[in-house]
Formats: C-alpha cells, structure tokens, sequence
C-alpha cells in the first residue's frame, strides 16, 4: 500500500535563525508591525509503499534521523500519514 507522510522540520528552540529574522524584517518593513519573531523550517512529503500505517511511520521516522534532519540542529514531526489509492498514486 502507498502511504504519504507530511514531515515538518524546524531548528531547535536554541538554534538562531538568520532567515527567520529576515522575514521578520520583511514583515515588519511591509507594516506588519506586530509580528515579534518568525522560525523558518521546511515541508517534506514522502511517498512510499509500506505494509501498514504504523510501518509506514516507522519508515519516515528512520528517514528524518538518518537524513531528512540535523540532529544537532534541528527536530521534526510528522503531522500526517495517510494511504493513497494505489491507482492514483500510479498517475
């Protein structure tokens, strides 16, 4: 079965964040005046085959330790992990 997992990475609280404060100021200069911080992270979809929904989480969560994050920098979760059908996944 196709699975789609929607994996949000983001720098740890104690990490700086040079983009972020970019687009604050951004924010700001385009009279946005209330925004007091902005974190920049990343979206990453996977689609993958995997047996179940549990195995399919599993397999994601291996991924983002290996190589989809910074460990020493950065965390993650998994917001969504859903079956696709197998047709329109072939499409």
């Amino acid at each position: 079965m196709i699975f789609i997992a929607d994996v949000v990475v983001h720098l740890k609280p104690v990490v700086n964040d040079p983009q972020g404060l970019v687009v604050r100021d951004g924010l700001r200069r385009l009279g946005f005046a209330d925004v007091h911080g902005v974190r920049v992270g990343k979206h990453i979809q996977v689609e993958l085959d995997a047996g179940d929904e549990q195995g399919a989480r599993a397999a994601v969560e291996s991924m983002c330790d290996r190589l989809l994050r910074n460990p020493v920098i950065e965390d993650y979760r998994i917001d969504a992990v859903r079956a696709v059908a197998e047709a329109a996944a072939a499409s």
